[in-house]
Parts: C-alpha cells; sequence; structure tokens
C-alpha cells in the first residue's frame, strides 16, 4: 500500500490503489494520483509515451481502453 513516486526526482504518480494485476511484467495502473503526475504524447495510434510531469523521466505507456473495465486506459 502507498504511493508509487518517480525514481528520479521523488513525484507522485501512482496510487497502490489504482494498481491491479495484468498479463503484463510490469506493474499496472488505471489511473495517476494527480493530473499533472505524467506528461504524455502520442507514440502510436492507441499507445502514448508517458513521462514523469516534474522532471522528465520516461515512464512507459498510457495503453488507450486496455484497462481492466470497458473505456479505461492501462498505464
Amino acid at each position: 500500500p502507498g504511493t508509487y513516486v518517480c525514481a528520479k526526482c521523488g513525484h507522485e504518480l501512482f496510487s497502490s490503489r489504482a494498481k491491479y494485476e495484468h498479463s503484463s511484467p510490469w506493474p499496472a495502473f488505471t489511473e495517476t494520483v494527480h493530473e499533472d503526475s505524467v506528461a504524455k504524447r502520442e507514440e502510436r495510434p492507441g499507445a502514448l509515451k508517458v513521462s514523469c510531469g516534474k522532471c522528465g523521466n520516461g515512464l512507459g505507456h498510457e495503453f488507450l481502453n486496455d484497462g481492466p473495465k470497458v473505456g479505461q486506459s492501462r498505464f
């Protein structure tokens, strides 16, 4: 339980309450802690490149409509 933060600057990113099990080997989350927790830019259709909203450290992707419920995204 707790909050996942950026390894580079400590900025709050995701809450353990938003974490869920997914077939990927990486932790999966449905939402960020704050609206400005991450910055996003389109990488390809259905996938956004995600970085820390404070320092720009690369965090992976947001996969649109791939969350545990219809219409949810997966970080």
